[in-house]
C-alpha cells in the first residue's frame, strides 16, 4: 500500500538502529518499490547503512530509460544519510557493475572507490555489536546461471520484468480498494515452481559454504529476491530481499540482534536505544 504523505506528520522521531541492510531496489526499473523505500527511511535511521547491489539497475535502464521523481529523492536521501555521518557502504551486484565503470573511466586496476562519503566495494565484512563477523556480498557469483548461460540470463530478467508489471497491477488494485497484503504475484509463480525452488536452495548452501570456508559467522546477500534468515550447517544467513516484490529490509538492533522487516506491515518498534553516533 503506497503511504499517504499526511501519514509523515504522525512521525514523531525516526527508531533507531546499529544497521540497515536492503538490496535489489532496482532504481530505474517500473518494479523499483521507490515511494515505500522512502516511507521506510523516513521511520528508520542508523549508523550504518549498506546497500548491498542491484541499487540502480542499469539493464532496465539501457533498455528504456525511465527514472520518476522518486528514484532521485532515494538517491538524495543516501547521499544526505552519507553526509550527515551514516557509514554507507554499496557492494556492487549484476545490474549495477559500478567498480567496472569507474575501473575502465580512470583507467586503474582498483577495487574500492569512494563516491564522496560513499564507499563502493565488491565485497564487505561488518562486525556486529556483539562481534560477529558477518560477509557481505550481492550474491550474484553464486547464480551459475550468469558464468555460463548469460544469454538465459538475459532472457530471465526480460520474462522477470513482464511478471513485474503483471503484480504491479496487482499492487495497483490492492491499494485501489484499500487492501494491505504484501502477497507478491511474481513471488508466488516463482516459488510454486520446483526448479526455481531448488536453485534458492542450492544458491544458499552454496554461500553458506564459501562463508564457512573463509572463516565468517554468517552472510548478507540479496540477488534472489527472497528475504530469508536460516542457519545452513552452522552458518547464519540472511538475504534481506528486495524493494520490487517483498520490499523487506534487514535490521541490526544496537544489542546486535538481527531481524527482517516487511515494509509497510512491520510497526515501528525498537528497544531502548543510545543516541546517534556521526562517527
Amino acid at each position: 500500500m503506497t503511504p499517504d504523505p499526511r501519514d509523515s506528520a504522525k512521525i514523531l522521531s525516526p527508531v533507531l538502529c546499529r544497521s540497515i541492510f536492503v538490496s535489489d531496489i532496482h532504481l530505474g526499473s517500473k518494479g523499483c518499490q521507490a515511494e515505500l523505500l522512502l516511507d521506510f527511511f523516513r521511520h528508520y535511521q542508523c549508523q550504518h547503512l549498506y546497500l548491498i547491489g542491484d541499487i540502480i539497475d542499469f539493464w532496465s535502464l539501457k533498455r528504456r530509460w525511465y527514472w520518476p521523481s522518486s528514484h532521485s529523492t532515494v538517491v538524495q536521501k543516501i547521499l544526505r544519510q552519507a553526509r550527515n555521518g551514516v557509514r554507507v557502504v554499496y557492494v556492487q551486484g549484476n545490474h549495477d557493475p559500478l567498480l567496472g565503470f569507474f575501473r575502465n573511466f580512470l583507467e586503474t586496476e582498483e577495487r574500492e572507490f569512494a563516491l564522496g562519503e560513499i564507499q563502493i566495494v565488491p565485497q564487505w565484512v561488518h562486525t556486529t555489536a556483539t562481534g560477529r563477523r558477518l560477509w557481505i556480498t550481492h550474491g550474484d557469483q553464486f547464480d551459475l546461471s550468469m558464468h555460463y548461460a548469460r544469454w538465459l540470463t538475459h532472457l530471465g530478467d526480460r520474462g522477470y520484468s513482464l511478471l513485474l508489471n503483471l503484480n504491479r497491477w496487482h499492487q495497483n488494485f490492492n491499494r485501489r480498494f484499500g487492501i494491505r497484503s504484501r502477497w507478491s504475484l511474481s513471488a508466488f509463480i516463482k516459488h510454486r515452481i520446483k526448479r526455481a525452488v531448488q536453485f534458492i536452495s542450492q544458491y544458499e548452501h552454496f554461500l553458506a559454504m564459501e562463508c564457512h570456508r573463509s572463516g565468517y559467522d554468517g552472510v548478507v546477500c540479496g540477488h534472489i529476491h527472497h528475504a530469508e534468515i536460516k542457519e545452513i550447517q552452522g552458518i547464519t544467513y540472511y538475504n534481506d530481499g528486495d524493494w520490487v516484490e517483498s520490499c523487506t529490509a534487514l535490521i541490526e538492533d544496537f544489542d546486535g540482534t538481527l531481524r527482517l522487516l516487511h515494509w509497510p506491515e512491520a510497526t515501528p518498534s525498537s528497544p531502548s536505544s543510545p543516541p546517534m553516533e556521526t562517527s
